[in-house]
């Protein structure tokens, strides 16, 4: 069996003196899921430094192997990383947007860009009894909007759709840049290769940037052409979001409205292996047009996803 799990872990940051009994909170509740799952492999976005990630490294046991992306923002450094209890190989870190497409505006000042905001991060994990899986886990740009002077709202309405519309071309740019690397990654004789994307991609799974993830159309789960193989199935991904079933298909709420905004895409060898799918049934808060800055107190949720899940009989 091969169990795989993503969670956005909201911002985490080893705090100063005055935060560590909420921070010693965070981690356990975090370490509690994690561990309840029995997973292979965990992808992690939110991951602040370096130190937070080991100290929850350590809370799910010394034998625990973690990775962490090197390219983020620094005005807000985030990043993300992978977490297992056996080795991770092959660590790659998946940066530069699509040549054709780069490079990108992302303001009204012209400022462009060339790579992702936060990399992405690819590894080879594995099962216990050693089958190989290849992933990358990624954070694509925020649907939450931010406007010049570190605003997070605007009176401005032509200002809103500008920035609505650079953060779009920006997130759908780096959907394209993880379409590029599941191309190569399947490319001739890998087609029959277990392959998968996760993570918070900011989208929801009917969502063009969601889509064009996962290559030619006309096959996922659920539609007619699910159980007929064609020359596509070697570069489709599927996602795992149509193997949910309410009330555990949604892994965010949205100013009241859950959604599922965190996927895992998976290639076509793993599709009739699917066992489960489903996002854990935490109790998380609504978030609204502003992030959340301050840390969470302890006795509150440990982040504001849930974490999805997917089991395989590999």
């Amino acid at each position: 069996m091969f169990t795989v799990l993503s969670w956005n872990v909201e911002n985490l940051f080893t705090p100063g003196p005055a935060g560590q009994a909420d921070f010693s909170a965070k981690l356990d509740a975090l370490a509690a899921v994690i561990a309840a799952a029995h997973p292979d492999a965990v992808a992690l976005q939110e991951v602040g430094d370096d130190a937070a990630l080991e100290a929850l490294r350590t809370r799910l046991g010394a034998d625990w192997s973690s990775v962490v992306s090197n390219h983020f923002e620094a005005r807000h450094p985030i990043r993300v990383a992978w977490l297992s209890p056996r080795p991770l190989t092959d660590v790659a870190e998946v940066v530069d947007l699509p040549v054709r497409l780069s490079p990108v505006t992302v303001d009204d000042d012209g400022t462009a860009i060339t790579q992702l905001g936060r990399g992405g991060l690819a590894v080879t994990c594995s099962t216990e009894t050693g089958a190989e899986v290849r992933a990358v886990t990624a954070h694509l740009k925020s649907k939450l909007l931010s406007f010049p002077g570190g605003r997070f709202d605007t009176t401005d309405e032509g200002e809103r759709a500008r920035y609505g519309v650079y953060a779009l071309n920006r997130r759908a740019a780096e959907a394209a840049a993880l379409r590029e690397w599941a191309t190569g990654t399947l490319a001739g004789e890998e087609a029959d290769r277990p392959v998968l994307i996760c993570g918070d991609l900011n989208d929801t799974l009917d969502a063009a940037t969601t889509q064009l993830l996962l290559g030619p159309p006309g096959s996922q789960f659920g539609t007619g052409g699910f159980d007929r193989p064609d020359r596509g199935d070697g570069q489709r991904l599927w996602a795992t979001g149509y193997w949910m079933s309410p009330p555990d298909n949604w892994s965010r709420i949205n100013q009241g409205r859950p959604e599922l905004i965190d996927h895992i895409l998976i290639s076509h060898t793993m599709t009739p292996r699917v066992l489960e799918a489903a996002a854990i049934p935490l109790d998380v808060p609504s978030v609204g047009v502003a992030p959340q800055l301050a840390p969470r107190a302890a006795g509150e949720p440990p982040s504001d996803h849930r974490p999805v899940l997917a089991r395989f009989d590999l």
